[in-house]
Formats: C-alpha cells, sequence, structure tokens
C-alpha cells in the first residue's frame, strides 16, 4: 500500500491541475490569479514560507491581486492546531480576513474504482479531447450556471489535461475533466445532464476517466467537494472515496 501523501504534498499536486492564467511565486506562496474563474484559480495556496514577515507577505497579496482586479483570497488546508497552516489561519482572521466555504479533499486508489465502476450496459465509451469542445463547454455548469468566457483559458491550464464527454442517442449525459500529476489523476468539472441523474452516467464517468489514467500509469484519484453538495458527497462515498483532509477560504478585509 503507497504511503499517503501529507497535506500539503497533496495540495502541491492539486495545484498543478488547476493552476489560473497567472501565477507568482512569493517564497513558498503560489499567488494565482484566472480572471475570476473559480477560487481555487484565484487565490494564495501557502505551502511553505513566503521568505519574509506577514504583514509585508500580505503587502505584496494584495499589490499581485489590485493589479488582477480582484480580491485578495487565501486557499487554506485544514491543519493540526500548532501547525504552520493553522497558525496563518489564525492569523488572518485576527486581521479581519474572512472565512468562508468548506471543501473536502477526497481520495481513492484507480484500482478500487475500477472495481467500482465498471462500464454501465447501454452507455457508449467516453470521448476524450486535449481541449474542451464546444459540446463539452455546453455540457458544464459551474455551480449550475453557463461559464464566463474566461473559463477555457483557466480548463487547459495544466500539463495534459484530457476533456471526457458521454454521449448516446438522447444526446450529451455528461462530461468531465481529467489532469495526471505524479501518478495522481485529478478528477474536476464532473456534470452530468439535468435529465440524466441518478442514471449511472457520473459513475460511468468516473469509470471511464479511470480506466484513461490507469492505461497512462495513474495509481490514485483525488477530487475537491464542497461539503455543502450532499449528492456529490454522497456518491463518491459510495464509489470509495474517503475524505483527506478540507480546506476554506479566507478574502480580505
Amino acid at each position: 500500500m503507497r504511503p499517503a501523501p501529507t497535506v500539503l504534498e497533496l495540495e502541491s499536486i492539486a495545484a498543478h491541475g488547476w493552476r489560473g492564467t497567472t501565477v507568482r511565486r512569493l517564497g513558498g506562496w503560489l499567488l494565482r490569479s484566472g480572471g475570476g474563474f473559480t477560487d481555487r484559480a484565484n487565490s494564495v495556496l501557502p505551502i511553505g514560507s513566503p521568505g519574509c514577515d506577514l504583514d509585508q507577505a500580505l503587502g505584496v497579496v494584495r499589490s499581485f491581486y489590485a493589479e488582477q482586479d480582484r480580491p485578495a483570497r487565501f486557499q487554506l488546508p485544514d491543519d493540526e492546531p500548532g501547525s504552520p497552516l493553522a497558525v496563518l489561519d489564525g492569523q488572518l482572521r485576527d486581521r479581519g480576513w474572512s472565512g468562508y466555504t468548506s471543501v473536502a479533499v477526497m481520495t481513492a486508489a484507480v484500482p478500487d474504482l475500477l472495481a467500482a465502476c465498471p462500464p454501465v450496459p447501454g452507455l457508449p465509451a467516453a470521448e476524450f479531447s486535449p481541449t474542451p469542445t464546444a459540446d463539452w463547454l455546453d455540457g458544464y455548469h459551474y455551480r449550475g450556471k453557463p461559464l464566463p468566457p474566461n473559463a477555457v483559458a483557466v480548463l487547459v491550464e495544466a500539463d495534459g489535461p484530457v476533456f471526457a464527454s458521454v454521449t448516446d442517442e438522447r444526446g450529451q449525459a455528461g462530461v468531465a475533466r481529467g489532469v495526471i500529476t505524479d501518478g495522481w489523476l485529478g478528477v474536476t468539472a464532473v456534470t452530468v445532464d439535468r435529465a440524466r441523474r441518478r442514471s449511472g452516467v457520473g459513475r460511468h464517468l468516473m469509470g471511464e476517466l479511470n480506466r484513461w489514467a490507469a492505461a497512462n500509469g495513474a495509481h490514485s484519484v483525488y477530487l475537491q467537494v464542497d461539503r455543502e453538495n450532499t449528492a456529490a458527497l454522497a456518491l463518491y462515498d459510495r464509489l470509495g472515496f474517503t475524505e483527506h483532509h478540507r480546506y476554506h477560504y479566507r478574502v480580505s478585509p
């Protein structure tokens, strides 16, 4: 059995899979901007020391996001009390940075998902593309809304992303995006057509992505789910995912 990655190790892997279009380093902090599309692509990920005192670092952060015409925001993985991440979270809270949204980072082994997600009878194999097609973009609804114009630039900003879609005689049933980093498949943008929900499409998509990932050397899978999305959490729990850690955001006052 492979040893589980630490919180920061897994967050570093995930950062490669969803980068934003502009990334600047401040020591061990990643300052990311993606034109406002998704909080992850428009936040600081503190995976190490910034290399300067906190007030100076926050000044750099505020200047960076002012240049991007975006609010300054941190993505803060939850860690043990007293850890550098927990200390930083408290320091930001004490400076008036507001916390919001709790996200579960869930993981599973590729072989386990292959066993849990065999092809669903009646659904065709997924089609894979290195860029999102017009139909794929029509099928992906971030937080239930149509995509903003800058979304495509964020979606393709990774090393070798694939865009999976399942289409049958009734039309496009669902879409998803996958990226492999250091043997880890990152699954994002899973969207099932509203009329096809609870019919096995989500399980089929997950199986198709994992069959592609296994053929390309992946051993494990991660994904992120808003903890208020109880339907998605229940699906991934049934498929065998377990929670690795959580993260939340803080935005500048």
